[in-house]
């Protein structure tokens, strides 16, 4: 975990540049709101309880980084993240999860890192208590009489020569049986009120269509499902604004975990939030569409790029690619084109791009292996002309 520190908003940007491209304002709201966490527990202890922490309201969208940017800002300081979709939710006496089930999710994905932490810490302890036991199994101890002179040394020998083995993988073939003691601990877990919603079935997602998804904000107003909209809002209100939740842990408190709010607000806006819950997320930024420019960026740069990730996956089959900048370029100016034609899934739209390009290649990658293949515009093209040929085959196919 990098100690907090050392990441001033400016490290924080500079960390999230290496994984996203553009969005330059978001990635500083984002760094900010951590800071300020960081700075209120520097805070004497009077005035530490009076500051309240700031959630985000980012907006863009679809394929644009929003929860790229939260997931990565998590990764950076080694905090939990769980994303949600608030579609999932319902107001109290409702089918559906409970919004406390957030937090809740929460807790365990924090436990599981915690044990994840602990578990490496003992890692190397542990694997050489496992291959001492296993030394024993294949040539155990003896306990020969002192007076013989160089018997303890020549066991050490015959040790450490059978150790290098079982090191290098000669032991690999061979079988031992090893007895082990299994602890039976009675299972039981206590739901709390709040919490009972996690027993049974869910309904919706098991009726299907018959129960279709709705978005939680409306912008009309009056009887109807927009009552229900509005109160999985003032559910989310305390959860988001502070409260002390139930688990399987223990009693947690939501008071200063960071909340980031994600939407496209594509047939509603921000506004159309109540009142209460707008206020709780004060801090906003607006993502930009992305274009051609930012396509090429995002197929190069980053330290996980698109293309990189589809380079190492066909080296496993011995399958070297070379990437030509123009071919880059295409592909970036074919993804920017559909966006603008059809449905703008943002940078989403590279990974369909991508695959169609690749997909021969990937067919019959281990029939051809060992190989070396240049991609360049004309590949690029000669992969994709039936595709960009019709219309309204892209409108289906991407």
């Amino acid at each position: 975990m990098m100690d907090s520190r050392d990441l001033p908003p400016a490290r924080i940007v500079e960390e999230l540049d290496r994984h996203i491209v553009g969005q330059d304002a978001a990635k500083r709201v984002v760094a900010i709101a951590v800071r300020n966490r960081w700075r209120r527990q520097q805070l004497p202890p009077e005035l530490r309880s009076d500051f309240s922490p700031k959630n985000i309201l980012l907006i863009g969208s679809t394929g644009v980084g929003k929860t790229e940017i939260a997931r990565r800002l998590a990764q950076l300081v080694s905090a939990p993240f769980v994303k949600v979709e608030a579609t999932r939710y319902t107001e109290v006496g409702y089918v559906g999860r409970d919004v406390e089930s957030i937090v809740r999710d929460l807790v365990e994905t924090s436990v599981a890192m915690v044990k994840a932490e602990e578990l490496a810490k003992v890692r190397k302890r542990s694997e050489e208590l496992a291959e001492e036991r296993l030394m024993d199994l294949l040539l155990p101890r003896r306990h020969e009489s002192t007076s013989v002179e160089g018997a303890a040394e020549r066991a050490a020998q015959s040790r450490d020569k059978l150790r290098e083995k079982l090191r290098s993988g000669e032991l690999d073939s061979r079988e031992v049986e090893v007895q082990v003691e299994e602890r039976q601990t009675p299972f039981m877990q206590v739901f709390s009120p709040g919490g009972m919603e996690e027993v049974g079935m869910d309904m919706p997602g098991a009726l299907g269509n018959m129960f279709p998804p709705r978005k939680i904000v409306g912008g009309d107003k009056g009887s109807g499902p927009d009552v229900s909209r509005g109160g999985v809002q003032r559910d989310l209100l305390p959860i988001v604004e502070g409260a002390t939740v139930n688990t399987r842990y223990g009693v947690v408190k939501t008071d200063y975990v960071l909340f980031i709010a994600a939407g496209a607000f594509s047939v509603t806006k921000p506004s159309d939030l109540i009142p209460e819950l707008q206020g709780r997320f004060p801090l906003r930024a607006e993502l930009k569409s992305l274009g051609r420019e930012d396509f090429i960026r995002i197929l190069t740069e980053p330290r996980s790029a698109l293309l990189k990730q589809y380079t190492a996956l066909l080296e496993t089959e011995g399958i070297h690619i070379d990437f030509r900048q123009d071919a880059v370029e295409e592909m970036a100016t074919i993804a920017a084109d559909i966006n603008s034609s059809t449905q703008d899934i943002g940078a989403r739209r590279l990974h369909t791009v991508v695959e169609n390009v690749l997909e021969d290649l990937s067919f019959n990658a281990p029939a051809i292996s060992p190989a070396s293949v240049v991609i360049d515009a004309k590949y690029v093209r000669d992969r994709l002309k039936g595709l960009l040929a019709d219309e309204d085959i892209r409108k289906y196919i991407l």
